[in-house]
């Protein structure tokens, strides 16, 4: 059997509601992956039996199709779904055997509309924790729109696929043959780069709210239940939940859970964010902010959200070093998650720029895959955890190099290289390399908010003791402010400390 006991017991219960029959045709060979796949597929049938199997020949092998008994359904599995993509397989089975997707009825209906042949090919990794997300959004819309197809293929069972496209991020999404996206991507925003005017929604209607909520992370989603909990008019707007959390594997400090994963934990804040009454509006990036009477956030597609008090709970993204070659070798050598690119380079010379607790996990994560790691530290000691940079030292395929600065990222098609400066010395330096990971931690999302609220030299807003800021009625909570430490505990503490200081501003005003 391929599935252990746990995951047996989990996904029998799962199986329970499925709708109607299912069909999986499996195109297998002879190789230890394909009789994997079959073990895979008959163990499932013998689960359900709602499930058949036939044996067919697909564009590659070894994959198989999840099909309706009389019609093909275009969801494909090329390589074996387990690991972070186990998921998607059930999903899978149970949104072809006619059970809805949980998705907005209006993100439905803009599938649906869709027009043209539309073959998806979506490059994963099955440690890589942000392609699911991506995996499971193309798979609904395939199950929506019947000119809509979707191949999920894993790069570690098709790695000379993968290396004729020099494919070096996951998860690489090709369309009708040609690259489309690369990295982490929402069901609203693959539709939006399909159609660009689908996040064009007047909200000019909608009634003035008494807390709007920014941001969908940890912090969003608290202050939104906390508000809406106090039985007053809540909306939350962003570009999707989660946040950063979205690209966290591991959460082994979530008190009274000992270890969940990001994408895990995101889909229980918003599972608990729509068991209350707010108006949830993603998709959406605000532009700007105005206080007059009330406030007004304006959202880059024109619309206007009017609200007596404002969250801003914007959060934080990855930090770039702004050297030459770090935006044009993007996804072609220069990645920012060791965990879902780090397969990719298996056997391979890498470098990560960083020193601090994230680049050193990720330095001796990668460790493990790669053939060497140079890790290149600003700073002439690392700022690592103690026991870090122990297990650190004791791995032999890892070089540090301390007090250095990134000059240039080199490359031709893809990355070959770094260059840097021996600071001590002035003494510049190159290393033939095939990847570099950048992991020098974050900086705040509040660009949009210009001049209009104080903020400190990194970019963070400024609050007080109940997360006010300088504007009355504005307030703001997580890691686009100054707290002190940014973990997702206290950016959901803080959160509803603010939801909590904007009801008390309206009861006082």
């Amino acid at each position: 059997m391929i599935l252990d006991t746990e995951i047996r017991n989990q996904l029998n219960e799962y199986l329970k509601l499925m709708e109607n029959d299912v069909l999986i045709k499996v195109s297998a060979g002879t190789d230890s992956v394909s009789k994997d796949m079959m073990s895979l597929v008959e163990e499932l049938a013998t689960m359900s039996s709602k499930i058949k199997v036939e044996k067919t020949k697909l564009d590659r092998t070894p994959s198989f199709s999840i099909n309706r008994p009389d019609k093909d359904i275009g969801i494909a599995f090329a390589g074996i779904p387990l690991g972070h993509e186990f998921t998607s397989l059930v999903l899978a089975l149970l949104h072809v055997s006619g059970r809805p997707p949980k998705i907005d009825n209006r993100i439905a209906d803009q599938i649906k509309k869709l027009k043209g042949k539309l073959h998806f090919e979506t490059y994963i990794s099955l440690s890589c924790h942000n392609c699911p997300e991506v995996v499971q959004s193309l798979n609904i819309m395939s199950v929506l729109n019947p000119d809509i197809s979707h191949t999920m293929i894993d790069g570690a069972a098709f790695k000379e696929e993968v290396d004729s496209k020099d494919i070096l991020a996951v998860p690489a999404i090709y369309l009708n043959g040609e690259f489309f996206a690369g990295g982490r991507m929402s069901l609203e925003e693959i539709l939006s780069k399909l159609d660009p005017t689908s996040g064009d929604i007047d909200y000019s209607h909608k009634e003035t709210f008494d807390v709007l909520v920014i941001g969908g992370g940890p912090a969003g989603a608290s202050a939104a239940i906390y508000a809406a909990r106090k039985g007053i008019r809540t909306g939350l707007v962003a570009e999707r939940f989660g946040g950063q959390v979205n690209d966290t594997l591991g959460i082994e400090n979530f008190i009274s859970v000992k270890y969940t994963e990001g994408p895990k934990l995101v889909a229980s804040f918003e599972d608990h964010v729509r068991d209350y009454d707010v108006d949830i509006m993603l998709g959406q990036r605000v532009k700007n902010i105005d206080k007059n009477d009330l406030i007004h956030v304006e959202l880059e597609n024109g619309g206007i959200l009017k609200s007596k008090t404002l969250i801003i709970a914007s959060g934080a993204r990855w930090r770039n070093i702004g050297v030459p070659g770090e935006q044009e070798y993007k996804n072609k050598g220069v990645a920012y998650c060791p965990h879902c690119d780090g397969p990719l380079f298996k056997g391979k010379h890498v470098a990560v720029i960083g020193g601090g607790n994230s680049g050193i996990e990720a330095a001796i994560d990668l460790a493990g895959v790669v053939s060497h790691v140079t890790v290149m530290e600003f700073l002439p000691e690392l700022k690592a955890d103690k026991v870090l940079q122990e297990r650190l030292n004791s791995l032999e395929n890892i070089t540090v190099l301390k007090n250095v600065q990134t000059k240039e990222i080199t490359g031709a098609s893809k990355v070959n290289g770094i260059t840097y400066i021996e600071r001590d010395t002035g003494t510049e330096r190159h290393i033939d390399l095939d990847g570099v990971f950048v992991q020098i931690g974050l900086v705040p999302n509040t660009d949009w908010v210009g001049s209009q609220l104080d903020r400190n030299s990194m970019g963070e807003i400024i609050v007080d003791k109940n997360n006010a800021t300088n504007i009355p009625g504005v307030f703001a909570a997580g890691d686009c402010t100054d707290s002190s430490h940014k973990q997702i505990i206290i950016s959901m503490g803080a959160g509803a400390n603010s939801a909590l200081s904007a009801f008390d501003y309206l009861i006082r005003n």
